[in-house]
């Protein structure tokens, strides 16, 4: 009797055990991202951003498509001044990476430091304001309606405030801006 009942009981004691665990095992962890906070989501990066300073007409931070070169870069900050130093510049046909910083070296005896032109606010073109780093055809547009119906801005970080211009690309287009 001994040898048929204790095969049951280490059977029934088997499956108890494996009952048991079961239920310590720990619960499966949804591996999906939690959402992100309102107001919060980031847009990706698309293509390299770059900084273009010296002897250009706008220098600033440009976002470029992913492939362009140093020439592009350049084109984008509205090109040479003509204090800049056609034979110490940089390679034109490289190749741009994020993040990279191009310099656009003055003659010797050039007037020092960059002169950036200003932009009104409130007399600029939607031309002219979609030309500045930060501003979109679309978002100079905005600017434009939004002078038209109010009469014009009293200070700059209305664009901000106001018409919901990002800080980082307020911080950078104010340099480009004036009443």
């Amino acid at each position: 009797m001994l040898a048929l009942g204790l095969p049951v009981l280490i059977a029934i004691g088997g499956v108890v055990g494996a009952y048991f665990y079961s239920l310590s095992a720990s619960p499966v962890v949804s591996l999906q991202p939690a959402p992100a906070a309102p107001g919060l989501e980031l847009p990706p990066p698309s293509g390299l951003l770059v900084d273009v300073v010296g002897a250009v007409v706008r220098p600033g931070l440009y976002r470029l498509p992913r492939g362009d070169r140093v020439y592009d870069a350049i084109a984008a900050a509205g090109g040479l001044t003509g204090y800049a130093d056609s034979t110490r510049l940089p390679n034109l046909a490289g190749r741009l990476k994020d993040g990279e910083q191009i310099k656009v070296p003055l003659v010797k005896g050039a007037p020092g430091g960059t002169v950036i032109n200003r932009t009104s606010l409130n007399t600029a073109t939607a031309e002219e304001l979609a030309l500045l780093p930060g501003f979109t055809e679309a978002f100079a547009q905005e600017v434009i309606d939004y002078r038209t119906n109010f009469g014009g801005f009293q200070t700059t970080s209305e664009l901000v405030d106001i018409l919901g211009m990002s800080e980082s690309d307020f911080i950078i287009a104010r340099r480009y801006l004036t009443l």
